[in-house]
């Protein structure tokens, strides 16, 4: 894969990177995740799991890898993956998230899996934590679906944390999620302390059904911050699995337009993100390796005129969407 730089950072990246969210932890939101993991869930096997996701993603090519505070062992996993493997600082980009702390227990029916807070206190806290996992090899540190309601983006204390961070050489974001995607992104292109640009990259939702946030993001790429674009699957929704009623006639599209380039429709999806000019990064969510192998192939696939025309009523109102991704069940 072709190695860049992450916006205005000093960061080398590619194209396609690996999320962690549905390997570091039993329970997700994606559509069939049950059937990606090792039955009961032990440890030793879900890191060996993710261990082998990992090294098909590296082998591929793939040198940047987002995980968070929140997806249970999924920095663990990782850091244990980097030395088993002896790849040095440097060799690939590593970014993590705070705000959000992993209260599941290692449950899939767990009541509550994640508690949210934009504290200075949380973010010195899982700082500390996030640094003694991945030590060096951490570049990018994200605040984990920034939202107006917290008041992260006017927190001047939190601000000034994350500007010594950058100072000592580290790289900070923050992810979107939401309705508001664009107006947080927007608030976020204005934070500046002492003259200086706050933040080096956002991570954000789009995809063929939610396209929402394409114009602040190219915003945000001329701006110089990197573009990182997550759920570009939708959470399985523009897969096979999503096998809903309701969604019948796009998936039928999506099948004849995938048989028509010979590709798949998770492919398809990923390379109709990889074609917009302000993107940096397209996050792969694989859980499984065959999942991860068929992500790559959008890498080999020309997202032209035509295919957009085919697909571009795909997309939903922004509450539909979000409705509709709120009301997935962990699994």
């Amino acid at each position: 894969m072709e190695i860049t730089k992450l916006g205005n950072t000093h960061l080398h990246i590619t194209p396609l990177g690996l999320g962690l969210a549905a390997l570091g932890r039993p329970g997700y939101i994606n559509l069939g995740h049950k059937e990606d993991l090792p039955e009961n869930y032990p440890v030793p096997d879900m890191e060996e799991h993710a261990h082998r996701v990992l090294d098909t993603a590296y082998q591929a090519g793939v040198r940047y890898f987002d995980a968070a505070r929140s997806y249970g062992r999924a920095e663990k996993f990782l850091a244990s993956w980097l030395a088993s493997r002896g790849i040095s600082p440097g060799e690939i980009t590593v970014g993590s998230k705070w705000g959000y702390t992993y209260t599941a227990g290692w449950k899939v029916d767990a009541e509550v899996h994640e508690v949210k807070e934009h504290s200075l206190e949380v973010l010195r806290r899982q700082w500390k934590e996030s640094h003694e996992i991945l030590g060096p090899h951490l570049d990018l540190y994200q605040i984990h679906s920034a939202t107006l309601e917290s008041g992260v983006l006017e927190n001047i204390e939190v601000l000034r944390e994350l500007i010594q961070m950058k100072e000592k050489g580290l790289a900070v974001g923050l992810t979107v999620s939401g309705e508001n995607q664009a107006q947080v992104i927007e608030k976020a292109l204005s934070c500046r302390l002492g003259g200086a640009q706050v933040f080096d990259a956002v991570q954000a939702t789009w995809n063929l059904l939610e396209r929402s946030a394409g114009p602040v993001l190219a915003r945000a790429h001329q701006q110089g911050l990197g573009v990182i674009v997550k759920e570009a699957l939708a959470n399985g929704r523009l897969t096979p699995r999503n096998q809903r009623p309701s969604f019948s006639d796009k998936r039928e599209r999506l099948e004849q337009e995938a048989a028509k380039h010979s590709t798949t429709i998770d492919a398809l999806a990923l390379a109709a993100v990889l074609a917009q000019p302000w993107v940096d990064i397209v996050l792969s969510g694989a859980a499984r390796t065959g999942h991860l192998e068929s992500n790559i192939k959008a890498l080999g696939l020309t997202w032209d005129e035509e295919l957009e025309t085919a697909l571009e009523d795909l997309q939903e109102s922004c509450p539909v969407y979000w409705k509709t991704r709120s009301s997935l069940e962990w699994n």
